[in-house]
């Protein structure tokens, strides 16, 4: 059986990703995610190459960018008065949010059977 202690650190744990969880959670967020791997620009992509591509405003697009920028999923880049978006090389929200997945996973595969 899993310490107090522990659970409550997963806890803690799983609220840290709550941004990333947000992020990711949201269809829209889901789409532009794709278009963006699909569009295979490493350089990054502008929000106007992302609006062609989705059913969303530009405004939108700009806010759910924004979104993701924040939970570290993507990074900006300005160039004058462009702004780039691309991937954070170093996926460490994502790198978090799979490590708290994984805690709970042997947390409750501790757990005796309920059966």
């Amino acid at each position: 059986m899993p310490a107090r202690t522990e659970i409550e650190q997963l806890a803690a744990d799983f609220e840290s990703c709550r941004k990333i969880l947000c992020a990711i959670g949201d269809e829209n967020r889901q789409h532009l995610i794709l278009e963006m791997m699909k569009m295979n620009k490493c350089s990054g992509v502008r929000v106007g190459d992302i609006t062609e591509k989705t059913h969303l405003s530009r405004p939108a697009v700009s806010h759910h960018l924004q979104i993701l920028k924040e939970a570290g999923i993507l990074k900006v880049r300005k160039e004058g008065t462009m702004n780039f978006y691309y991937f954070d090389r170093d996926m460490i929200s994502f790198e978090k949010l799979i490590a708290v997945l994984q805690k709970a996973v042997e947390i409750t595969s501790a757990l005796p059977d309920r059966i």
